[in-house]
């Protein structure tokens, strides 16, 4: 390799801008660890971890008991106050008074007065103005088809596509970050190439000012040299705009705000180093895809939701218990003190639940449940085939980005010699001028395409690099 492509090869790989002053610099690792931190994929793909771990805790919740508590104050509006009255026994106790042949009522007779004063009251009460009760609840599922462990499991797996969702998330986070930062320094390169052209061209203007005044030179010459010079700086002031809009593209990918003034330093991968070509072995590139790993994870979800789907043609066994207090008064801040055996009602009940029809509903759902796995299953033999082709695609690409950088090498040797020749025969007056600005202009050329090969080359390896899952 020449001397040049020597010296511009350490510039495309580790670029620093002359003459520029920047607030914050951000290395390669630097960006990607902020990335992963505040980009906004990462941060809900981490959020949809936090749910499912939440339904997991959920799915083990629906295996313990359920205790509910219920409170009720009612105001009945129309009734009177009920009273402890007994108007049968006062009854019984007029018609003793009133007999003439001076027999009284029995023992029995008062007896049953009072019996049916009770009911009457107790009847009555069921009128009162204020009836307020509270109600303590507890239900256990005993027998529900697995529907809860299966349950269970089907959290368990969702969790898990969502762990691996956040790792895709990440990776592609970081993809994207660096090819970002590949493209940023091709143009921190191609301006640092610019302004080298730009020297070169100040050279020749020089040469042809001086030779304008000592005759040698026409005012042709002159105008032909500054027009590429105006036309060398406007390309170089609409290569600075592109790098601010890439460099807060680059910012926004991270989950930073706007900043012009923000610098960012690294290198580029040396084709020349001799990077290890990615394994691209399809049983291996099955194993370390995320992608097919989330749709394995979400078949095994959709299988196991067939199965409680199927649940809703068995029985339902559950176990419930309760106590009950209640209190009716004739006013609100009346109340009775809880008493275990007067006011408070205990119950357990076993219930046993068989859904005989249901519109076919059990049938449909039974019925989506299984497409939306056979839905799953086709998109991941979609998928492996997918991978196979994308590798292929990306390996094409990366020999390509390999043959490209040779051809680029011999170019910029070739148009350097070109440059060196054409610059020297100009001024002993054996070129045209028009000769040497095409040379320096196909340097230049040749300069920016060489740098673009390197910037190809390596995104080609961080192409294929993902597509066999070893990014």
């Amino acid at each position: 390799m020449s001397r040049q492509l020597a010296a511009l090869s350490a510039m495309a790989l580790c670029i620093a801008v002359p003459q520029m002053v920047w607030a914050t610099t951000y290395t390669r690792e630097e960006a990607v660890k902020i990335a992963l931190e505040k980009s906004s994929d990462v941060k809900t793909a981490e959020e949809e971890v936090i749910s499912a771990n939440s339904q997991v805790d959920a799915g083990y919740g629906n295996a313990l008991p359920s205790i509910d508590l219920d409170a009720t104050v009612t105001r009945i509006f129309g009734l009177d106050d009920v009273n402890n009255k007994k108007p049968i026994f006062n009854a019984l106790n007029q018609t003793q008074s009133q007999l003439n042949d001076g027999s009284e009522p029995s023992a029995y007779d008062y007896v049953n007065a009072g019996a049916i004063d009770g009911l009457i009251y107790g009847m009555s009460q069921q009128g009162y103005r204020w009836q307020s009760s509270v109600g303590l609840t507890a239900t256990q599922i005993l027998y529900a088809q697995g529907k809860v462990g299966t349950g269970i499991e089907i959290a368990k797996a969702y969790k898990h596509v969502k762990e691996v969702n956040l790792e895709n998330t990440k990776a592609n986070v970081r993809y994207d970050v660096e090819n970002a930062f590949d493209q940023l320094i091709f143009l921190d390169s191609s301006i640092a190439i610019l302004y080298q052209s730009k020297d070169m061209l100040q050279e020749n203007l020089n040469f042809v000012e001086q030779g304008l005044k000592s005759g040698i030179m026409t005012e042709l010459d002159l105008i032909r040299i500054q027009l590429k010079m105006d036309q060398l700086t406007s390309q170089i002031n609409s290569i600075e705009k592109n790098r601010v809009l890439a460099r807060n593209a680059l910012l926004n990918t991270m989950g930073l705000e706007w900043d012009s003034e923000v610098k960012f330093q690294g290198d580029l991968r040396d084709p020349l180093q001799g990077y290890t070509y990615p394994d691209t072995t399809m049983a291996n590139v099955k194993k370390r895809r995320k992608e097919l790993v989330m749709l394995e994870a979400s078949e095994e979800m959709l299988q196991k939701n067939v199965s409680i789907e199927e649940g809703g043609y068995k029985p339902t066994l559950v176990l419930v218990g309760g106590l009950k207090y209640s209190n009716n008064k004739n006013h609100f801040y009346q109340w009775d003190a809880p008493d275990w055996d007067e006011n408070i009602s205990k119950y357990i009940a076993l219930n046993l639940k068989l859904n005989l029809f249901n519109g076919m509903k059990t049938k449909e759902a039974v019925v989506q449940a299984k497409s939306d796995l056979r839905s799953t299953q086709i998109k991941k033999e979609t998928a492996e085939r997918g991978f196979r082709m994308q590798i292929e695609s990306c390996a094409n690409t990366l020999e390509d980005a390999n043959s490209q950088l040779e051809i680029a090498k011999r170019q910029i040797d070739l148009a350097q010699k070109n440059y060196d020749l054409t610059n020297d025969s100009y001024k002993l007056g054996r070129e045209t001028q028009l000769n040497l600005l095409t040379a320096e202009n196909d340097l230049r050329t040749a300069k920016i395409g060489y740098m673009q090969a390197i910037v190809n080359w390596n995104q080609a390896y961080n192409a294929l690099l993902q597509a066999t899952g070893e990014y």
